[in-house]
């Protein structure tokens, strides 16, 4: 028990961490470390060091750094997932509205934030490596967008406004542009920069071309 009549130095109090915390703070130093570094260069040791956790802490949440990979993932982009699915769950409008605002979206999200750029940088450059990232980011990014691309399009030529195309077997042709424009800003900007937003523009004039009835 604090004595009254000898409180304690408040110099010397130190904040505590809730253990709840704790997770969230490893996977938000791994991100940096991994960003910084790339994820074959990072060190557990590094990550738990940003974190001000011991290296035994970080294992006891995330046994491999292929985990740690997983939990960045899905801190990160699983937002954007989230989002996107509610939108087109509770989207009320015209298919055409719903794949024009499904389409903004990536664009905003993945194409013009430079968080999720980074991690799409590292599963293709360091992917070849190791093919758990790959598996990892399929799985939790490029699938979940795909199905969703195929829910809007299949939603659409039920109502007639679109044509039964191939687009719904290959939804990679429609959220193709939107991956070329990352890719794009990742290692052409700045040479040839480029506008998200007209690029956006130009993407939905050619897909509505190609799919309205």
């Amino acid at each position: 028990m604090n004595d009254p009549e000898n409180p304690p130095d408040e110099h010397n109090l130190k904040p505590t961490r809730r253990k709840a915390d704790r997770p969230d703070e490893i996977v938000q130093a791994a991100m940096e470390v991994f960003l910084q570094v790339g994820f074959a260069r990072a060190k557990v040791t590094d990550i738990a060091r940003k974190a001000g956790a011991a290296k035994g802490t970080v294992y006891l949440y995330f046994t491999t750094k292929d985990h740690l990979f997983e939990a960045v993932v899905r801190r990160f982009i699983g937002p954007m997932l989230n989002q996107m699915d509610a939108y087109v769950s509770n989207f009320k409008g015209t298919s055409r509205e719903l794949l024009s605002g499904a389409i903004l979206i990536c664009y905003e999200q993945l194409a013009d934030n430079p968080t999720r750029r980074a991690i799409l940088r590292i599963m293709i450059s360091e992917g070849h490596r190791f093919p758990g990232l790959v598996e990892i980011y399929h799985r939790d990014v490029v699938s979940a967008a795909l199905n969703t691309m195929r829910r809007i399009i299949d939603r659409g030529v039920r109502s007639g406004e679109f044509r039964p195309t191939a687009a719904k077997d290959f939804p990679q042709v429609i959220v193709g542009p939107v991956m070329m424009s990352a890719i794009w800003k990742l290692t052409f900007d700045n040479i040839a920069p480029i506008d998200i937003s007209k690029v956006a523009e130009s993407h939905l004039d050619l897909l509505f071309e190609g799919l309205l009835a």
